[in-house]
C-alpha cells in the first residue's frame, strides 16, 4: 500500500511539473510570431569570374544600408547554377580563384533560397531583381510572388510559411502610379552622366550594348527612352542604346549614328555585369562582334568592358528600391 501511495505522489508530481513546463503552454496557444526579415538579390548571375564584381558589389551596398538584415544572393539561369556547381567539386579550381565568394559557388534559384530562408525562421522577404528593364524575368517572378503570398493554413494563419513577400522594380521601373517609370529612366540617365563626360572627352557618341528580347513586345522602347532622356540631359554627346535581341538592334544603331554623323563612339554594356555578353559580343575580334561591326562601318570604336553594377550609383539603384519595396508592404529593415 506504501508502494502505491508513493507512486501516485510521484504521477501528480511529474503531471504538476509538466502543466506549467513553457513549451506545453506554447502548444495549448502561448505561441508568439516573431516575424524575420531577408533580402534576396536576384540575379541572371554570370560565369566570368571578373564580372562578379559587379554583383558582389551590388551585395556590399545593400548590406551596408541594412547591416542588421540576412542578404542572400539567387540566380535565375540554370545554366550559370550549373557551371558554379561543377565549379564548387573542383578543388583546382577553388584553390586557383580563391576570391569566388562560397555563396557564389553553392548559389541557388530564387525559390529554393526562399525555402532555405523560410526553413530557418525567415517569413518576410524582400526579393529585388537586379534586372535593367521589365522583361519576361521580372514578371516571372512576379508569379513567385503571388504563388508563395497565397499559400496558406487550414486553421491558423499565424502559421503560414510567409506572413509578406515584396518584389522590387528593376533599374528603369516597372506598371504603376506609385513609382512612375519615367523617374527611374531619368534617374538611371543622370547616373550615367560619368560615361557621358568621357565621350564627350574623347569627342565621340556614345553607345550602349543592352540585353533586350526578340519575344517581350515593347521592351525595346524602355531603351530608346533613355536613349531620348540622356540626349535631353546631357547636351552635346549623342547617346544611343541597342540590344543584343530585339529592337532596337544593332543595325538601328548604326543608322542612328549616321543620322547624327557621328563618326567615333564610346562603346560600353547596358548590362549589369560586363560578362560572356560584353566579352564576346561586344568587344571581342569576332566579325559579328559590336565592335567589329561598329568598325567595318566606318566608326572608330573606344570600348569601355565595365557592367552597370560596378558603379556604386548605379548599385544603389537597386538599393533604393529595396527601400521603396519594404516601405510599400509595411516592413521595416535595418
Amino acid at each position: 500500500m506504501e508502494v502505491v501511495v508513493k507512486f501516485l505522489s510521484f504521477f501528480f508530481a511529474v503531471v504538476v511539473a509538466l502543466s506549467c513546463c513553457p513549451t506545453e503552454s506554447l502548444a495549448s496557444g502561448g505561441y508568439k510570431v516573431e516575424h524575420k526579415n531577408a533580402i534576396v538579390i536576384t540575379m541572371f548571375g554570370t560565369t566570368v569570374e571578373s564580372a562578379l564584381d559587379a554583383l558582389l558589389n551590388i551585395r556590399s551596398e545593400v548590406t551596408k544600408k541594412y547591416p542588421h538584415t540576412e542578404v542572400r544572393i539567387a540566380f535565375t539561369s540554370n545554366i550559370i547554377r550549373k557551371k558554379w556547381q561543377h565549379r564548387a567539386k573542383d578543388p583546382a579550381y577553388i584553390k586557383a580563384h580563391p576570391e569566388v565568394p562560397d555563396y557564389i559557388l553553392h548559389v541557388k534559384t530564387p525559390l529554393a533560397t526562399i525555402a532555405d530562408l523560410q526553413n530557418e525562421g525567415f517569413d518576410t522577404i524582400i526579393l529585388q531583381p537586379t534586372h535593367i528593364s521589365m522583361g519576361e524575368e521580372f514578371l516571372d517572378l512576379h508569379t513567385y510572388v503571388d504563388g508563395l503570398m497565397s499559400m496558406g493554413t487550414l486553421k491558423k494563419p499565424k502559421y503560414k510559411p510567409f506572413y509578406k513577400i515584396s518584389l522590387g522594380r528593376p533599374a528603369m521601373g516597372t506598371y504603376g502610379t506609385k513609382h512612375p517609370y519615367t523617374e527611374d529612366i531619368e534617374r538611371v540617365a543622370k547616373i550615367l552622366g560619368t560615361d557621358v563626360k568621357l565621350a564627350k572627352k574623347e569627342n565621340a557618341g556614345l553607345v550602349y550594348m543592352g540585353h533586350g528580347n526578340e519575344f517581350f513586345p515593347g521592351n525595346g522602347g524602355a531603351y530608346l527612352e533613355l536613349a531620348a532622356t540622356m540626349r535631353k540631359m546631357h547636351q552635346g554627346v549623342v547617346t544611343v542604346v541597342g540590344n543584343v535581341e530585339g529592337y532596337p538592334a544593332i543595325e538601328d544603331v548604326i543608322e542612328t549614328l549616321h543620322l547624327y554623323g557621328i563618326k567615333k563612339v564610346v562603346l560600353k554594356p547596358f548590362m549589369v555585369v560586363a560578362g560572356d555578353h560584353t566579352l564576346n559580343d561586344m568587344a571581342s575580334d569576332e566579325e559579328d562582334s559590336w565592335k567589329s561591326i561598329l568598325t567595318k562601318n566606318g566608326f572608330e570604336v573606344i570600348c569601355i568592358p565595365k557592367g552597370l553594377g560596378e558603379n556604386k550609383k548605379f548599385a544603389n539603384i537597386f538599393v533604393s528600391n529595396i527601400g521603396d519595396a519594404a516601405k510599400d508592404a509595411g516592413i521595416k529593415l535595418q
